[in-house]
């Protein structure tokens, strides 16, 4: 069975969202969970895997640091990253240093994507970390961020860097059990996928583009964009739960956990796909 073979994967990239990292009353971080967070990651390196996390939640940090409910204009949207992205990191390595693990900060952006130069350097220094056994933590680089130069979500996000890193496992951990033929939030009717062998018109019909989150910015329909772009690239990917980051094991010993979707490596050129971005 292709889950049976989910723990032979090697090099593997978790993306947290904002409503997984914070509590949904206050905005301020769940300590707990990231603790378990760091554990089952630590437990993951620790048996030889290469693994990198792409972590939303600087601006809601930031937000919530600051006292701020709303935030009204692009600046203070950057201003808040700008606190939340140190406040973050912070409590990454707090907790990772706690079972011998160095973090790294990596920033993207999509213009850094573009240049060729940035990107073959921002690979190599994957490489690099791995080869240190560091675990890189990946977040869209919103302090610089314009239109432009924008990712928009960290769903497409992580699905870039499994293809940039040539990562063979995805995992999308979210505020949903995985894909749905409806919302099930509005339609108690809808079905739950628990397997995607193909993404075709009609899978790609069924999503939503709204989040049910007020502080995330991916719903459904950027979870399929990355998974046609990290299956494309070789990657079996996960839509799972994230309310218990004890999951994580779970997924890599083969139980049935979210919505996999089937890799179809075939020539995927990631200059092509952001450039339609």
């Amino acid at each position: 069975m292709i889950r049976d073979q989910l723990k032979h994967k090697q090099r593997i990239v978790i993306k947290i969202g904002s409503s997984s990292l914070i509590h949904a009353e206050t905005g301020l971080l769940n300590f707990p969970k990231i603790e378990i967070l760091a554990r089952e990651v630590a437990d993951i390196h620790n048996q030889g895997k290469d693994v990198v996390i792409v972590s939303s939640g600087a601006i809601a940090v930031g937000r919530a640091a600051m006292g701020i409910d709303k935030l009204h204009s692009l600046k203070q949207k950057q201003a808040c990253a700008a606190i939340g992205q140190v406040r973050l990191m912070m409590i990454y390595q707090k907790f990772f240093s706690e079972y011998g693990l160095n973090t790294a900060q990596v920033l993207l952006t999509k213009q850094t994507m573009l240049d060729s130069e940035s990107r073959d350097n921002a690979r190599n220094t994957f490489e690099e970390l791995f080869q240190l056994g560091v675990i890189p933590i990946v977040n869209e680089n919103d302090t610089v961020e314009t239109y432009d130069i924008r990712f928009g979500d960290n769903d497409r996000l992580s699905a870039i860097v499994t293809a940039l890193i040539h990562a063979d496992l995805l995992i999308l951990l979210s505020d949903i059990r995985g894909l749905y033929t409806d919302d099930p939030k509005q339609n108690p009717d809808a079905r739950f996928i628990s397997y995607v062998d193909r993404i075709d018109e009609d899978l790609l019909s069924m999503a939503k583009s709204t989040t049910g989150s007020s502080v995330g910015t991916g719903g459904m329909s950027t979870k399929l964009s990355a998974a046609e772009i990290a299956t494309a690239a070789g990657a079996e990917m996960i839509i799972a739960l994230a309310e218990d980051f004890r999951i994580l094991h779970r997924i890599l010993g083969g139980e049935e956990c979210g919505t996999l979707f089937k890799a179809h490596p075939h020539e995927f050129y990631l200059m092509d796909y952001l450039e339609k971005m």
